[in-house]
């Protein structure tokens, strides 16, 4: 099997746009394009921002035991979703620590959607699978655009059957959208209102040419992975690999909330309720001193004791500020307090800040 295993149909439009179609989740993916990222992040807070999300993993689960095996792998109570209705959770070891993380749709007629990134989704749903009359596929046909920012809703409303204004947050309908069958869904990974449109991969260069023909006047733009880290560091989103992975407990990474500790049994139960409490660090934020990105993997100090380490950073120009999202030692997590950045490269200051960095009280994802 090659590195890049998997193919977006929109891999043409990207390397017109500049791409390299660098690997992420073993699929050529848009990480920069010609175009500056800081007008990229303008144009998702401003207007909106289009991302090519296929390298994410559409797992299908069906048949009559699948709500019973997607209840199982992951921490939320998905007895609680009910069809056109998703949830984000953790998905465990048997050690009780992060090796995914996941959005499950449920589409009614005993079929699920587990869409995720890197983890270790796949086996954890094949082993929660065993003994249950269910099936599990991956299916690369089935591509994901994603549209983040205040022009989404009028932009696709005007093109769908559906009433988008009246989609509640997380919540996912079939419909068609520029007269091609889809699935539209109100989530996205950018601390804005948007949407992801689920749809073939025959179908999906229309729906993207569609969007921008209709999108451009509005400023809608083609935006690269460089710019979606900006905003989703901004809204304080975690990325598997880098702000968690299977060291950590759902606790210590700021995924406590989707750890539904009155639910039936599933995989790392006992651990990780058993962890909770004993967390060596928590997830925060912090505005370096700097005028500039850090690098990250930088130490953080406090009193020149090592307390903590940089996991994502960027420089966000809308907020002028050196952002990261980081793991620090609970005593020293208070926002407020003051740090220091060290690293082989760089020596400064920092201040540990509440998050999300930008619209704390996330008002523009739950308008």
């Amino acid at each position: 099997m090659s590195e890049l295993s998997r193919t977006s149909a929109l891999a043409s439009r990207h390397t017109e746009l500049g791409s390299g179609l660098e690997d992420w989740n073993g699929m050529g993916t848009a990480w920069s394009y010609h175009s500056d990222p800081n007008d990229e992040h303008d144009a998702i807070r401003e207007a909106a921002g289009m991302f090519d999300m296929s390298p994410l993993k559409k797992v299908f689960v069906r048949g009559p035991d699948a709500g019973r095996v997607v209840d199982h792998v992951i921490t939320r109570d998905m007895t609680q979703v009910y069809p056109g209705k998703s949830a984000y959770g953790a998905i465990l070891t048997e050690q009780g620590t992060v090796c995914d993380d996941a959005i499950i749709a449920n589409n009614g007629g005993d079929e699920w959607m587990h869409c995720h990134g890197s983890g270790d989704s796949m086996q954890r749903l094949q082993e929660s699978a065993a003994g249950f009359n269910v099936d599990i596929e991956l299916d690369d046909d089935l591509h994901n655009i994603s549209l983040q920012g205040p022009a989404a809703l009028p932009l696709l409303d005007a093109h769908t059957p559906l009433e988008l204004s009246e989609m509640a947050y997380f919540h996912h309908q079939a419909s068609e959208l520029f007269g091609h069958p889809c699935r539209i869904s109100r989530t996205g990974y950018s601390g804005e209102r948007g949407y992801e449109i689920f749809v073939g991969a025959n179908a999906v260069g229309d729906v993207w040419d569609q969007i921008l023909g209709h999108g451009t006047d509005r400023g809608v733009m083609p935006c690269s992975f460089a710019s979606l880290d900006k905003v989703r560091i901004e809204a304080a989103l975690l990325f598997f690999g880098y702000d968690m992975t299977s060291e950590h407990t759902p606790w210590e990474v700021g995924l406590g909330f989707t750890v539904h500790r009155n639910k039936g049994d599933f995989r790392g139960r006992q651990a990780v309720i058993a962890s909770e409490g004993s967390e060596r660090f928590l997830a925060a934020g912090i505005c370096v001193d700097h005028d500039d990105a850090l690098v990250g993997g930088e130490s953080l100090l406090l009193d020149g004791k090592e307390v903590g380490v940089v996991n994502s950073p960027c420089w966000s120009h809308r907020l002028n500020k050196s952002l990261a999202l980081v793991h620090l030692q609970p005593a020293a997590s208070r926002p407020g307090t003051r740090l220091q950045v060290s690293s082989d490269d760089f020596s400064g200051t920092a201040t540990v800040e509440i998050t999300p960095f930008f619209d704390p009280e996330k008002s523009r994802t739950h308008a």
